[in-house]
């Protein structure tokens, strides 16, 4: 005789021989974008049969069979419900487009449609000027259902990530999260702005992780990803009472 928990805070604070209490989600830090000890971005990739998605962004990375056309193409909109969305920088100035993440674009989706055909909308910027085509793809469910209870289980379905994707993005080196998080956006260790003055205008300074320290604006591109996993050492200066540079 075996006792098989049906309810999911029992399965979630199951403790199994042997794990460390790190194992359990309410001990785990989880921030899910990208992820300290698992990108659970990466379970949205597989949520529409047919196709695969980045992880991050609505980048059709491959597609099969009848959709093998959607390949390279970006998905824009899921079920009337936009996951390409427009930006503003912190002036209210025009800052393009960004995906939103899938955890907040798509989780009425599946809560609504899992099972079922929604509408897809997807924009081929290899033909910009043609229109967006919108075609059925099903909404796969999420989870694993329970045998007894008939309702979702605590565990991700194997049709939606496949052994080791889980882990294949998180971030590596540690300098990809540092360039990313800045206090405007998450709890960073860096600064975001240095060398600030105050004028009629308002207040100006440089982004420390801005290429260039002229001119002082918004705009300057950012140091990349790259660019510091090859030599943060001489691109990152000491901020002292705010100030890094003359």
């Amino acid at each position: 005789m075996s006792i098989e928990p049906a309810n999911l805070t029992a399965q979630l604070l199951h403790r199994a021989a042997g794990n460390p209490p790190s194992t359990l989600p309410d001990s785990a830090i989880s921030n899910c974008f990208p992820g300290l000890e698992f990108d659970f971005r990466n379970v949205w990739r597989r949520l529409l049969e047919g196709i695969v998605l980045h992880e991050a962004s609505g980048f059709v990375v491959s597609a099969e069979g009848e959709h093998a056309r959607l390949a390279s193409r970006f998905l824009i909109s899921v079920a009337d419900f936009p996951t390409l969305m427009d930006v503003r920088d912190p002036n209210g100035a025009d800052a393009g487009s960004a995906f939103m993440e899938w955890s907040n674009a798509l989780a009425d989706v599946v809560a609504q449609h899992a099972g079922n055909p929604v509408p897809c909308v997807f924009f081929d910027p290899r033909n910009p000027d043609a229109d967006p085509e919108t075609v059925e793809l099903v909404v796969r469910p999420m989870f694993v259902p329970s045998e007894a209870t008939k309702g979702p289980t605590s565990a991700i379905a194997e049709e939606l990530v496949k052994p080791g994707e889980l882990t294949q993005s998180l971030c590596s080196p540690w300098q990809n999260d540092y360039q990313e998080c800045g206090c405007y956006y998450w709890a960073a260790s860096r600064p975001d702005y240095v060398n600030v003055e105050h004028t009629a205008a308002g207040a100006i300074g440089n982004k420390w992780l801005a290429r260039s320290r002229e001119p002082k604006t918004y705009d300057v591109p950012d140091i990349t990803h790259e660019e510091l996993f090859r030599d943060w050492e001489g691109l990152l200066r000491f901020v002292i009472g705010g100030r890094e540079a003359d």
